[in-house]
């Protein structure tokens, strides 16, 4: 097991794929402690000398206006964690919950929110000891943080609420009990330092944008292959047109396109067998590639965010501690509700190429891409799930960040919904999968309908490794145990690595 350092300045998108999923360590870095502890002191002196400061020694929300004495500090943090763990839903992931831990802590780890030391040590201890706090999917506004999600996350630590341990979900005390961890009563400023912030959206949306970048790749697998399946032009792929209209995504998807199909004898030229192919495979480059362009985009957004200050009141020094609005999550949302429109894209014009390889009306292949047509119907239903699947994205691709409600008794008077756009974007992006999974399959069908051609140097790496777990469909069979396979390959990587074996694919 590998382990990440943090710092609060340097994390990538790569680290948190790393800790989310492949369990790895996560450690301060010796210049984090000493910030964390720098601003910890400065917390301590505004208690002790009786300062009226939000979130310290008063209230939160509407409740600013309330000071807290010394004596209540402790009791003012824990009602605020118990106060605020009103979420509701299916839990997040433990691939969700490892990245919003992982992200809270680089946050802290900036010292400018004033936690102790010791009690971020214990978020970190949970982290690497594998102590996932249940946190319901739904009920941030996206606003002064994500503050019902963050406080189910700190129930734990408290020994509340309820946490999965070694795959078992039992209370918070028994888990931080199993996993040797001890609890902690949180002191000034810690509650609001611990749920001030963008960190479930941000993660939710970081691990979309991964899996929306092995999309794009595979986006341009499955049209390369479907483009040989139908036997299309090579020409409108040629760089001279692309550099001319020098979209960055653009020029890299002809160029992945070009690569993929590189040696193929299934390809044509123009006026070969046609003058035109449709727009779902000349303009591949165009609509790939703008996608392309909108998930740098968005990767661009999201590093800045995950090295950010998302907390409030911001802890500068004991005579500046500001009350800004860095909690507020619209950079975030704007640009989930992107990436969700974007990965939604992907799939709109799979489904018109899946389209494009059964119907007998477009193509020169038997319907719907079986023998024995009418006694079976082959792909015929494949086509029917993916366009239901695509119907449902142009659904959930409608902007979270439109939306906005008041709360906190009109205080809080706009808020960014980024979370459901950051769950809306992952939402997309798993049903834009199965649809390029339905599509690679009919485009490997297809090809096994000619004879007598050769793939290009990609496509043919791809084809091999559907065909190695995935067989020529010569009469019906159950097929979404077929369709399962193909997503497999696709979770797994083997399909994408496979590939890059010969070709770098660009995004």
């Amino acid at each position: 097991m590998g382990v990440i350092k943090i710092d609060g300045s340097s994390l990538s998108l790569e680290d948190v794929i790393k800790v989310a999923k492949h369990n790895y360590e996560v450690q301060l870095t010796d210049n984090a402690k000493k910030k964390i502890l720098s601003s910890r002191e400065i917390v301590e002196q505004i208690v002790d000398n009786n300062k009226v400061v939000y979130g310290i020694t008063t209230g939160f929300g509407k409740f600013a206006d309330v000071v807290i004495s010394q004596e209540d500090c402790k009791t003012l943090q824990r009602n605020l964690i118990l106060s605020h763990s009103c979420g509701y839903g299916d839990n997040f992931s433990s691939e969700v919950v490892r990245s919003i831990m992982l992200l809270r802590a680089n946050a802290l780890a900036k010292g400018y929110s004033g936690i102790r030391l010791e009690t971020l040590q214990t978020l970190l201890e949970m982290l690497n000891k594998g102590v996932h706090p249940c946190i319901p999917e739904k009920g941030s506004l996206g606003a002064s943080g994500d503050l019902a999600p963050l406080a189910h996350m700190v129930l734990p630590m408290l020994g509340e609420g309820e946490a999965e341990y070694e795959g078992v979900i039992m209370s918070g005390k028994e888990a931080m009990k199993k996993a040797g961890i001890e609890t902690v009563e949180l002191t000034a400023k810690e509650g609001l330092a611990l749920i001030n912030g963008t960190q479930v959206m941000t993660a939710v949306g970081a691990l979309a944008l991964q899996e929306v970048i092995n999309l794009l790749k595979l986006s341009d697998i499955a049209g390369a292959l479907t483009l040989e399946a139908l036997r299309g032009i090579k020409d409108a792929f040629y760089l001279d047109i692309h550099h001319i209209r020098p979209h960055a995504g653009q020029i890299a998807t002809a160029e992945n396109i070009l690569s993929l199909i590189e040696g193929s004898t299934f390809i044509t030229r123009q006026g070969e067998l046609r003058v035109q192919d449709a727009y779902t495979l000349r303009c591949i480059p165009q609509v790939h590639g703008a996608s392309k362009d909108a998930v740098n985009y968005v990767l661009d957004k999201l590093s800045i965010e995950i090295n950010s200050v998302t907390d409030n009141p911001i802890i500068i020094s004991e005579d500046m501690v500001i009350s800004g609005g860095n909690f507020h999550g619209q950079p975030m949302a704007l640009s989930f509700d992107f990436l969700g429109i974007a990965v939604a894209e992907l799939g709109n014009i799979s489904e018109r190429r899946l389209e494009r390889l059964i119907n007998y009306q477009l193509n020169d292949l038997p319907p719907f891409l079986v023998k024995n047509g009418g006694l079976n119907s082959g792909f015929m239903i494949t086509q029917y799930a993916a366009a239901s699947l695509v119907s449902e994205n142009k659904v959930l691709a409608h902007p979270a960040s439109v939306d906005s409600i008041p709360s906190s008794a009109n205080q809080e008077d706009h808020v960014s919904m980024g979370t459901i756009a950051a769950r809306k974007a992952l939402n997309i992006a798993e049903n834009v999968k199965r649809v390029l999974a339905t599509e690679i399959m009919a485009a490997c069908q297809a090809i096994d309908f000619r004879e007598g051609f050769e793939l290009g140097k990609g496509t043919e790496q791809a084809y091999k490794i559907i065909r190695k777990h995935i067989d020529f469909i010569k009469e019906d069979k159950v097929m979404y145990n077929e369709l399962n396979k193909c997503t497999e390959l696709i979770d797994n990587n083997e399909l994408i690595s496979s590939v890059e074996k010969v070709i770098k694919l660009k995004f």
